[in-house]
C-alpha cells in the first residue's frame, strides 16, 4: 500500500481549486450528520456498492447516511451500545479515538453524542470520497493509511483504536500495524476489532472463507497482540476488545518484538515520513505495577483544564504549569475578542476548523462550549513538539509541514486559524503556496483568521488580495501599540461552470 501514502509534486502547483458548479453550504450540525448536498460531493459509487450495508443513500439533490457500516448494517448508534456493554463509554475515561478504515465515518459520528472525539482516517482508494463524506458531514477525519510510515500522531495518544473490517492485515509483517497502533494507544486504552476473523465460525460461509484459514488468521492476531503485552478483554458475538497494559513493569521482550532501542531517530513521538518498525515502543519507566506510565488522565471534561501529565512531569522542554494555566487564559481572552469581530463565530456557521499553529491546543480549549470541532496541528518546525499535550487535554490534531499539501480533501475546513504560522515559515517556503493550501482546503464564505507580526501581515495581506479574499487587517487584542496584529478574510463564493458551460 506504499502507493496511497503520501506522494507530493516535485513543484509546487500553482492553481486554485474551484468548487464543483452548484456548491451549496452544508447543513448546520448536528442535521449534517446525517445528510449532504450532492452537488458537494458529486460522487455516487458508494451509493451503489455499500446500497445493502447503509453506509450512504442517494436521495434527490442530497445524500442521507443512515449511520450503517460494513459489519454493523443495522447502524452506528446500535453497535455502539454493544460496545458500551464492554467497556464503559460514559464516565468520561475515555475521550479520544481512532478508526482505521473508516468510511464515511458513521461510527465517529454517532460516538460525539458521548463526548468521544474520533479521529477517522481512510485512503483515497475504490471507495471513492469517504473521507472526503465524513468532513462534509462535520466529522474529523483526514486521508491514512498503515502502509510503511508511522501515523502523524504523538505516542500515547488514543484511548481506543478500532478497526471494523477496515482490511487491513494485522498479523502480517510481523505485526508491525498492530506495533503502530500500540504505539499511539494510551496505557490502558482499548484495541477493539469487529469484522473477518472475529466471529469466523458463523460468518465463514458469508465471507467466502475457509474455516481454517480464519482459525489461523485470529491465532497470528492473539499472538501479535500477546508479544505487545496486550491482555484480551472479551470476545463477544462480532466484537473483541484487547487492553494494552498500563505499564511496562512485567511486559518482557520476546524474540520477535523487543523494545525499541532509545535513539533520537526512533522517538516515539517522531511520526513526520518515519519509518513504522516491528519493535515495541517503551512507555515510560514506573515505580510500580499500579502505576499507569506517563501519569493518570483526568476524566473527561476536566481533562481538558486540568494540568497534562506532560507539562507537570516536566517532559516538554520550557513549558511549566504556570506558562499553561497563563496560555489558557490568554486564549479565552483571545476568543472573546474573535467573537466580537466575526459575530458568526460560536453561532454554528462554522463546523469544522483547523488550527495551523496550535501550541498547547489553547484556541480549540477556549471553543470548547461552540459547535465545533478542531484539527490541531503542530508543524515539524515548531521549537516544541507539544502534539502530545493537546491529546492529553482530549483533543486530536497532527503533526504537518505547511511546505507540504495537507492530507485531506479540498473545501474541508469552515474557518482557519493561523498564528504565528507564517513567521515561522517565512525563510522555509515561499508564503504564497501556503495561501493557495488555505484557499484550497477552505470552503467558499469560509473564514480566515491571521494572527503574526504587522510586516508578515502586510505581506500576507498583498497574496490574499491576489485570490480575491474579503480581508481586513484589525488591532491587537491589547490595543493598537501592539506589533502583532490580525487578519480577517473571507473566501468570496466561487464555483467551477455548469458542464454545458465549459469549453476546452
Amino acid at each position: 500500500m506504499i502507493y496511497r501514502e503520501r506522494h507530493c509534486p516535485q513543484e509546487a502547483l500553482k492553481c486554485r481549486v474551484p468548487a464543483p458548479y452548484g456548491y451549496r453550504n452544508p447543513f448546520p450540525w448536528p442535521a449534517s450528520r446525517d445528510r449532504a448536498w450532492f452537488a458537494n460531493v458529486p460522487h455516487r459509487e458508494l451509493t451503489v456498492e455499500k446500497a445493502v450495508q447503509n453506509w450512504i443513500r442517494s436521495d434527490g439533490d442530497r445524500f442521507i447516511f443512515p449511520g450503517g457500516g460494513t459489519t454493523f448494517p443495522n447502524g452506528a448508534q446500535a453497535y455502539i451500545e454493544d460496545i458500551g456493554k464492554l467497556i464503559n463509554l460514559k464516565d468520561g475515561s475515555l475521550r479520544t479515538a481512532l478508526d482505521t478504515g473508516c468510511g464515511v465515518a458513521s461510527w465517529g459520528a454517532y460516538l460525539l453524542s458521548r463526548d468521544i472525539v474520533t479521529m477517522s482516517i481512510a485512503p483515497r482508494d475504490t471507495h471513492e470520497a469517504q473521507v472526503q463524506f465524513a468532513l462534509e458531514r462535520g466529522v474529523p477525519a483526514f486521508i491514512g493509511i498503515l502502509a510503511t510510515k508511522r501515523l502523524p500522531f504523538p505516542s500515547r495518544a488514543f484511548d481506543i483504536s478500532h478497526c471494523s473490517r477496515c482490511l487491513i492485515p494485522w498479523a502480517q509483517y510481523d505485526g508491525i500495524f498492530l506495533n503502530e497502533v500500540d504505539r499511539v494507544l494510551r496505557p490502558g486504552g482499548y484495541w477493539i476489532l469487529s469484522g473477518p476473523p472475529i466471529n469466523w465460525k458463523k460468518y465463514w460461509k458469508g465471507w467466502q472463507r475457509k474455516k481454517k484459514d480464519l482459525q489461523e488468521e485470529q491465532t497470528k492476531i492473539e499472538n501479535v497482540a500477546k508479544s505487545l503485552c496486550w491482555n484480551k478483554l472479551i470476545e463477544k458475538d462480532d466484537i473483541a476488545i484487547w487492553q494494552k497494559p498500563k505499564n511496562h513493569f512485567h511486559c518482557k521482550p520476546t524474540q520477535h518484538r523487543s523494545f525499541c532501542t532509545a535513539v533520537a531517530q526512533n522517538h516515539p513521538d517522531k511520526a513526520w515520513y518515519t519509518d513504522m518498525e516491528t519493535c515495541l515502543t517503551p512507555l515510560p519507566q514506573v515505580s510500580s505495577k499500579q502505576e499507569t506510565a506517563g501519569g493518570l488522565l483526568d476524566n473527561w471534561p476536566k481533562r481538558f483544564k486540568s494540568i497534562p501529565p506532560r507539562i507537570y512531569q516536566a517532559t516538554i522542554q520550557g513549558i511549566t504549569p504556570e506558562t499553561y494555566s497563563e496560555n489558557s487564559d490568554m486564549w479565552n481572552k483571545r476568543i472573546s475578542y474573535y467573537k466580537t469581530l466575526n459575530n458568526q463565530l460560536g453561532t454554528g456557521r462554522y463546523r469544522n476548523l483547523l488550527d495551523m499553529n496550535a501550541y498547547l491546543g489553547g484556541f480549540a480549549a477556549a471553543l470548547i462550549q461552540d459547535p465545533v470541532w478542531v484539527m490541531n496541528v503542530v508543524p515539524v518546525q515548531a521549537k516544541v513538539n507539544t502534539l502530545g499535550v493537546i491529546y492529553e487535554r482530549g483533543f486530536i490534531g497532527i503533526y504537518h509541514d505547511w511546505c507540504e499539501a495537507m492530507s485531506t480533501y479540498p473545501r474541508t475546513y469552515d474557518l482557519i486559524h493561523a498564528d504565528s504560522l507564517f513567521s515561522l515559515y517565512s525563510n522555509r517556503c515561499e508564503l504564497e503556496d501556503i495561501m493557495l493550501e488555505m484557499d484550497r482546503i477552505l470552503r467558499p464564505e469560509g473564514c480566515v483568521i491571521i494572527r503574526d507580526d504587522v510586516d508578515i501581515l502586510v505581506k500576507v495581506k498583498s497574496i490574499v488580495n491576489g485570490l480575491e479574499w474579503d480581508s481586513i487587517i484589525v488591532d491587537h487584542e491589547d490595543g493598537p501599540l501592539v506589533r502583532e496584529k490580525l487578519l480577517f478574510a473571507v473566501k468570496k463564493y466561487w464555483t467551477a461552470p455548469a458542464a454545458s458551460d465549459k469549453t476546452d
